[in-house]
């Protein structure tokens, strides 16, 4: 028998390919979908067998942190492995508290998620290559930023708008933090909302203002 995997994700389409990506693995079996975490406890809760839950973050009704905590008190034999277009520090620290035995990026290939899939099942935890380097910093004690940062921004978001202001494109700030082009556009959206900007050039004066730009 494989490994019996729920995907976990609110938009259509991404849970729709991750279905089929998943069935591109010999050794893994989709026993079900759902939209959201109350979907998912429900599922769960139906299901006669099931080794991993393959869970997005951000989702309506029920978040896939609220979801992971509830999976881990009420299937403890089931993983979590999160599968979520954010890195920021909250976002891994949460989920890891919540109980998840695993962390990986949506820019993600097939090989990486059936070998994460693999190391969960086996009771190893298993994170995607950015996100090692930030859990490594922080059992550490290293910090990407000691001061607070304004406006809400993660730590994620302000290194984003420094490279932004050091005149990186997105593929290049993307090389840099060894995380994928999709997932640069989004901290750089998030970051843009939160500090009320429109441009690349405004962000610039934005971090050039408040000391984000990287000493180099």
């Amino acid at each position: 028998m494989g490994i019996s995997v729920m995907v976990v994700d609110d938009q259509q389409a991404v849970r729709e390919g991750l279905v089929a990506l998943m069935g591109l693995l010999d050794d893994v079996d989709v026993v079900g979908s759902a939209a959201d975490g109350a979907q998912a406890l429900e599922l769960a809760g139906r299901l006669d067998h099931l080794d991993v839950v393959l869970m997005d973050l951000t989702m309506p009704v029920m978040d896939g942190v609220e979801a992971t905590g509830r999976l881990a008190r009420e299937h403890p034999d089931v993983a979590v492995l999160v599968l979520t277009t954010y890195s920021d520090d909250e976002s891994i620290a949460g989920a890891l508290a919540a109980g998840a035995k695993g962390y990986l990026t949506k820019d993600a290939g097939r090989h990486e998620i059936g070998a994460a899939l693999r190391a969960v099942v086996a009771g190893a935890l298993t994170f995607g290559a950015d996100v090692s380097r930030q859990v490594a910093g922080a059992l550490s004690g290293a910090k990407p930023r000691p001061e607070s940062l304004p406006d809400g921004l993660t730590a994620r978001e302000a290194e984003v708008l420094g490279l932004i202001a050091a005149g990186l494109t997105n593929g290049k700030i993307a090389a840099e933090l060894f995380i994928g082009e999709a997932t640069v556009k989004t901290h750089i959206n998030n970051a843009f909302a939160k500090i009320g900007v429109r441009t690349r050039v405004e962000a610039l004066r934005y971090a050039e203002r408040h000391g984000l730009r990287p000493k180099r």
